[in-house]
């Protein structure tokens, strides 16, 4: 339960259905402990399966460990329903209620194509999916994938829900202080793996620097790539102009305090960021990737989809595009707030209701 995007739905969903009096346990899948980086609602138990299992780690006994664990909480917790996110554990879930005639709902929450999985779980999924209630797709292109890969699987879109406001929680970053506020602000928001591509996102940049010498970047999130990313700008001698400051708890301060967002992935599900940004006011270039961007952002009208192939040319001619145009941004900006009711909770949760008979 760190600070993803399929972590951020679980938690959204769990709360909602506690306040509706049901009741609700979230069951922590991963090998490991960790925290709950998202807050819950009271009436939600939340369980580490972890705990029941004795241990960490991914050998084959910890994970048989895991999977009987699993099992004895569901017998256990005796559910009218089960809800199931990620590939793995959605293959997982569905075994374990084997004979236990309790119904079981999957969400892919990647576009799976981007993400292949080792031969022996993609054939459980394929062998697995058609047992489930219904397999939740967050885009018509997942869909098309589900009824390709599956084609008895029993399918649904369902996209994200936004949440706004949004409450600090974690480590806060003043946003006023980075950078000089006067100036104007790009912003991008990830994990600093490659899937985000934030080194095209500075190159980009790099071949805008000086066109617009009032215009900072500034890439939210920890990963991996960090020291990549911190050589690249130092690099491209954007030190004082690319700003990094890591994980926030604020983050609403930040979209607050910016101009303008900007995704630069090579894929992704359905992007909670865009939304996050979007209710927050801010116009969109994305690359139209597979999958999300589109079915959230319209083209012209509340941000601008770049074709993937421009690469980073495509990608800093459309920044360069709104990022001269304060009047353009401002008019995008009123139309992305939009998703305040195009994604509300209450009708993206009504979707989830429907599928679970509640």
């Amino acid at each position: 339960m760190q600070s993803g995007g399929a972590e951020r739905v679980a938690a959204l969903l769990c709360n909602r259905w506690a306040e509706q009096g049901h009741k609700v346990t979230l069951i922590v899948t991963f090998s490991m402990r960790g925290e709950c980086f998202y807050p819950l609602h009271q009436a939600v138990k939340l369980e580490y399966l972890t705990d029941r299992s004795g241990g960490t780690g991914k050998n084959a006994i910890k994970a048989i460990r895991r999977f009987l664990s699993l099992r004895r909480i569901i017998i256990t917790t005796c559910p009218d329903v089960v809800i199931s996110f990620l590939s793995q554990v959605n293959v997982a879930t569905l075994l374990a209620v084997l004979g236990l005639r309790i119904p079981v709902v999957v969400s892919e929450r990647i576009y799976p194509p981007a993400m292949p999985l080792a031969w022996h779980w993609d054939w459980l999924r394929k062998i697995t999916y058609p047992s489930a209630r219904k397999v939740v797709m967050q885009t018509e292109q997942g869909l098309e994938w589900l009824y390709q890969t599956c084609p008895k699987a029993n399918g649904k879109i369902i996209a994200n829900p936004v949440f706004y406001p949004l409450p600090a929680n974690g480590q806060q970053i003043e946003s006023e202080t980075l950078p000089d506020p006067i100036r104007y602000r790009l912003l991008a928001v990830g994990r600093l793996e490659p899937q985000k591509q934030f080194a095209d996102l500075i190159l980009a940049f790099s071949q805008l620097e000086l066109i617009f010498p009032h215009w900072d970047l500034t890439i939210l999130g920890e990963g991996s790539e960090r020291t990549h990313l911190e050589f690249l700008i130092a690099e491209t001698g954007l030190m004082d102009r690319v700003l990094l400051p890591g994980c926030v708890g604020n983050i609403a301060d930040w979209y607050n305090r910016s101009d303008l967002y900007v995704m630069s992935s090579n894929f992704e599900g359905f992007p909670n960021v865009i939304l996050e940004a979007m209710s927050y006011g801010l116009p969109v270039v994305s690359f139209d990737c597979k999958t999300g961007p589109r079915d959230i952002i319209r083209h012209n009208i509340d941000g601008l989809l770049v074709p993937p192939e421009t690469g980073v040319e495509g990608l800093a001619k459309s920044l360069k595009k709104l990022m001269a145009d304060d009047i353009l941004r401002a008019q995008m900006g009123r139309h992305a707030t939009s998703v305040k009711e195009r994604f509300a909770i209450t009708r993206i949760g009504a979707l989830w209701d429907e599928i679970l008979g509640i």
